[in-house]
């Protein structure tokens, strides 16, 4: 598959001279895949990293497989994101690491700051649930405050329609997407069809798009089978800093040094 195997360099595309710089305007439709809720399912998380295309993995902070995965995911060309656990307006559990509208901004941060350290070679973050919290602009103010010191970008999973994540975000200048389609919040194969075909028809309409899944068994066939014939159809797959380079004109996320790093909670293991 020529075309994802060259937009998985997406990101250092514009090391190259100007005149080999492709615009997003002569790119092909180009979708993100970006799978939540990694950490927890040490089989189904094997299989996505081992995927031979750029799948963006986010995983949850402090699970049983976050850091075993993150590294096998990482070694086979794989983005790593963290998934925020936020509050949602059902009550569902966060688990650690989780944020909440009780926290006050020293609480929040920590906690945050903590969970980017958990992850190995994180370079963005997206939430976990947060249909409550994402749409409160204090606590987003202080997330973001947060981010904007690190190089990494943020990635709205607009789970609620009244989100104000990726607005505070850009507000910060934090290089920001927003998730166009959800794959899977049916677990039957006919309707991750049906969700897998509008991602690319948005991809077609608007020249990229995101979309999300889950470790779910349905979810890894369907890409297992689907993602090798996305070629054939002039479609092409990026991770999600890739994406943001093509959106962007090939511009660099963060110049050298102009962030601060992320000390990592442990030493790195690879």
């Amino acid at each position: 598959m020529r075309v994802f195997r060259l937009l998985a360099l997406a990101t250092v595309v514009a090391a190259a001279p100007a005149a080999a710089e492709p615009t997003a305007s002569s790119m092909p439709p180009t979708i993100a895949i970006i799978i939540d809720d990694m950490g927890h399912n040490l089989h189904e998380g094997r299989r996505l990293a081992n995927m031979d295309q750029p799948l963006t993995l986010a995983f949850l902070p402090y699970r049983p497989h976050t850091d075993s995965l993150a590294r096998l995911a990482h070694r086979k060309h794989k983005e790593i994101m963290l998934h925020a656990p936020m509050a949602n307006t059902h009550n569902f559990g966060l688990g650690q690491g989780g944020l909440t509208p009780e926290m006050d901004q020293r609480a929040m941060t920590t906690t945050l700051r903590r969970a980017l350290q958990s992850i190995p070679f994180v370079q963005g973050v997206n939430n976990h649930m947060g249909s409550l919290l994402t749409q409160q602009l204090q606590p987003m103010d202080w997330v973001m405050r947060e981010l904007q010191r690190y190089p990494v970008y943020f990635v709205d999973s607009r789970t609620i329609a009244s989100s104000v994540a990726g607005d505070v975000a850009q507000a910060y200048q934090i290089p920001t997407l927003t998730r166009d389609v959800f794959l899977d919040h049916e677990q039957t194969e006919a309707f991750i069809d049906r969700q897998f075909k509008l991602l690319i028809k948005r991809a077609r309409e608007n020249g990229s798009a995101v979309g999300i899944g889950h470790p779910h068994p349905v979810t890894v066939d369907y890409l297992e089978k689907h993602l090798p014939m996305l070629d054939e159809q002039g479609i092409a797959i990026a991770t999600v800093s890739g994406l943001w380079a093509i959106r962007n004109d090939n511009r660099e996320m963060f110049a050298e040094g102009e962030k601060q790093a992320i000390r990592p909670a442990f030493a790195n293991k690879d």
